[in-house]
């Protein structure tokens, strides 16, 4: 069971980076990892840092990708993204974002939402 959440997870990330950059995002990092987490994508909208969390499901039976993104969550997720802009020293704008994601059985997406700015 785990190996199958990774591999969904991981797919879910192939996707949800496809997805960023037809928006015009400019990925700069996979998979980064800090003293506290990991930052699932890193990139960069204009002039604006974007921290990506990505939730990835198959089908919905058991809840939505955005239910598992709880308080202590987004507090991870605020705290990785501090992290990450105080090592590079970075003096712009930054927001975290979330882009979930709930695939078919057969691994194409029944759905995809990007959400902006969630903390």
């Amino acid at each position: 069971m785990k190996e199958l959440n990774l591999q969904t997870g991981r797919l879910g990330e192939k996707i949800a980076r496809k997805f960023l950059e037809k928006k015009g995002y400019k990925i700069l990092e996979q998979n980064y990892r800090t003293k506290f987490a990991e930052i699932d994508l890193v990139a960069k909208q204009g002039k604006e840092l974007v921290f990506v969390e990505v939730r990835t499901k198959r089908g919905e039976m058991f809840g939505t990708p955005e239910e598992s993104l709880d308080k202590r969550k987004l507090r991870k997720l605020w705290w990785n993204a501090n992290s990450y802009t105080s090592r590079i020293r970075w003096q712009g704008p930054y927001r975290v974002d979330a882009v979930c994601i709930v695939l078919k059985q057969d691994n194409s997406t029944q759905r995809i939402n990007h959400y902006e700015n969630i903390v």
